[in-house]
């Protein structure tokens, strides 16, 4: 490598990264400039092919410090992905190509959505752990590319760095190399203001290979390199950096994090490395060669393509185009009783059987959220992903397998304990990641565990998700019924399910389907209210409306399955399901607000739920037979 060209590179990235920041007058400086001798080294090694960013063995780059994106934008210009100089110069305006933080599927290149920070981290251990998976079935010479992850200081503070890194030593993702850009700055200064860990030690004790280099050295970052392709162990390079690297007076100042460093410092800056200090978004010629992967990443794509095996290129398609029409699925008895946690795991595994591709996992409640998959053994090896209790870590890198390019795979854990991965929940709905989110223990029906245990509020957290699709299946019927349209969606869903045991309900529908998100159940003529509800609710809203003929008061029952879907019909169905001239109930053992775009009350929780027999606490909350007609007999009358 000759170090005068290794320098011009990587001063070439630190003044597109400075540029970007200045014309847009917002964004992060400090880190692309401090990185950028790293990833000039980086890019010699990286396999990656700009005309086809899916190829299957090519290289992840990660970016968990998402607001380093002068450097992400400035690399996949120089590696010849489409963005371009004008769309660098259009850096955080509104539409362009070159957002503040990166987008999956939104610029050409991007692997994965992150931003805040750490996520990127579990995101990294992810697509190590879906790569070891695939070469365990489909061979060494088949996958054998790496991971590699830049972060920072920030990265690491984040508990979810833990938790991912953890799991990446403990499964020994030997293809993962994460880069820690260690400057020993955050926004409010030294880290040593708030951080005194020693990292060096804290990545042995999990059994990753850790090597220490200065990062501004080309030949150590390149040993370095060299050192962890041929690893038997996940690594971690810390390479000791300089913030704003090549700025004249705010090198190693955190004022260079988060803000532009001015003209005078960036035209300075610019003739000290020999640059022309007027020039804005400049390219050698020589530069723009170096660092070109068009020509390398296509031969290298190809030598791969024509390795492949007919056996092997049979699975692959296979693995990438998952045949969701054949799944047969269970069918339930009518009045039979059946928790939804149980007709899950029914389904879970018929999807299995039919979905070679389908896996996945729970965070240490799998006997609890009924997620195993009988037969199909323990990841790596087989389709039962262990994520331990490490719910953040477990969706992001959840979120990352299903981008992978082969796999279906799910995650589960108990409804409440949502609560630990809703970020990763935000990044997979922005990024329209189909992810499935399986949550059990859906109410107060958990009963004696208690408050702690019970949500209250997480049905309308999750509905008020955009992109998001949240399932409340009332039945076994209706929650394969579900999962029909979920396979099928191109961004996350969600699967709340019962503990306790509800009554299988006769196919019988009166208007739309669980498609709809929202469905007519029951229609009486001449109806003067409708009850809308779902989960457990369903078979009490129809008992309540039998009983509320009594008093002359005539029911209409709407099944809300999944409220994000209705919400996405238009005024005619809503309409055909909802009778204008009747007054309109919705029932959940939730808090439920939500339900006031369509009700003109909501039956739900005020409160947080209490301890005690799940029976004894529908009682108390009022949602049982006769404490439910009274309340609708009551506004009723009003």
């Amino acid at each position: 490598m000759s170090k005068q060209l290794l320098q011009k590179q990587a001063d070439t990235i630190r003044f597109l990264a400075a540029d970007m920041v200045q014309q847009a007058n917002s964004g992060h400086p400090g880190a692309p400039m401090g990185l950028a001798d790293i990833a000039t080294v980086l890019s010699k090694h990286l396999n990656v092919n700009p005309a086809d960013e899916k190829w299957l063995n090519r290289d992840r780059l990660v970016f968990s410090g998402g607001h380093a994106t002068g450097l992400v934008y400035s690399l996949l210009h120089l590696w010849g992905f489409n963005v371009s100089v004008n769309d660098m110069k259009n850096f955080r305006q509104t539409h362009s190509k070159t957002p503040g933080h990166p987008e999956y599927g939104h610029t050409h290149g991007i692997e994965i959505t992150t931003g805040p920070l750490g996520q990127g981290i579990a995101n990294a251990v992810g697509f190590a752990a879906a790569a070891k998976y695939a070469q365990n079935i489909l061979g060494k010479e088949v996958i054998n590319h790496k991971v590699y992850c830049l972060c920072g200081d920030g990265d690491l503070q984040e508990g979810i760095s833990y938790e991912a890194t953890a799991s990446a030593g403990h499964l020994k993702l030997d293809n993962l190399v994460i880069i820690y850009d260690s400057n020993n700055i955050t926004i409010e200064g030294d880290t040593s203001l708030a951080w005194s860990e020693n990292v060096k030690k804290r990545f042995q004790a999990i059994d990753f290979e850790v090597i220490e280099i200065d990062g501004h050295n080309f030949e150590q970052i390149d040993k370095a390199l060299v050192t962890a392709k041929t690893s038997t162990m996940p690594v971690l390079i810390i390479a000791k950096t300089a913030i704003a690297k090549g700025a004249v007076t705010m090198e190693g100042s955190h004022h260079a994090h988060g803000a532009p460093l001015g003209n005078d410092e960036i035209a300075a800056s610019k003739a000290k490395a020999g640059f022309n200090p007027e020039e804005k978004f400049y390219v050698p010629a020589d530069v723009k060669g170096a660092f070109d992967k068009l020509v390398i990443g296509s031969v290298a794509q190809n030598n791969w393509n024509d390795s492949l095996s007919a056996e092997a290129k049979a699975k692959i398609a296979q693995l990438q185009n998952p045949d969701f029409d054949s799944v047969v699925y269970p069918t339930f008895e009518a009045d039979s009783s059946v928790a939804t946690r149980d007709s899950n795991h029914k389904i879970l595994n018929a999807i299995a059987a039919a979905v070679p591709g389908f896996l996945g996992g729970s965070a240490d409640l799998g006997p609890s959220n009924k997620t195993e998959l009988k037969g199909e053994g323990d990841f790596p090896n087989g389709r039962n992903i262990h994520f331990g209790i490490k719910e953040h870590a477990m969706a992001a890198m959840t979120n990352a397998m299903n981008l992978y390019g082969l796999f279906r795979v799910y995650s589960a854990t108990f409804f409440v304990f949502s609560d630990y991965l809703k970020p990763a929940a935000r990044i997979a709905a922005l990024a329209s990641i189909p992810q499935h989110f399986i949550w059990t223990h859906d109410s107060i029906g958990v009963g004696e565990d208690g408050p702690t245990h019970q949500p209250i509020e997480h049905l309308s957290q999750f509905r008020a998700l955009p992109n998001f699709y949240t399932f409340r299946p009332a039945d076994a019927t209706e929650n394969v019924d579900s999962w029909k349209v979920a396979l099928k969606m191109n961004a996350p869903t969600a699967f709340v399910c019962s503990r306790q045991g509800l009554k299988v309900l006769k196919d019988e529908k009166a208007f739309g389907s669980v498609a709809n998100g929202g469905y007519l159940l029951k229609k009486r003529e001449n109806a003067n209210i409708t009850i809308m509800a779902s989960g457990s609710e369903l078979m009490l809203a129809l008992q309540t409306a039998c009983s509320l003929e009594e008093e002359g008061i005539i029911a209409n029952v709407v099944s809300v399955p999944c409220f994000d879907l209705l919400l996405e019909q238009d005024e005619s169905y809503i309409a055909q399901i909802i009778d204008k001239n009747t007054r309109v109930y919705a029932v959940e053992a939730a808090r439920g607000l939500e339900y006031y775009r369509f009700a003109h009350k909501v039956f739900g929780m005020d409160t947080f739920g209490a301890s005690g027999p799940a029976n004894d606490l529908f009682e108390e909350f009022g949602f049982t037979i006769p404490k439910l007609k009274a309340n609708i007999i009551a506004d009723f009358k009003k």
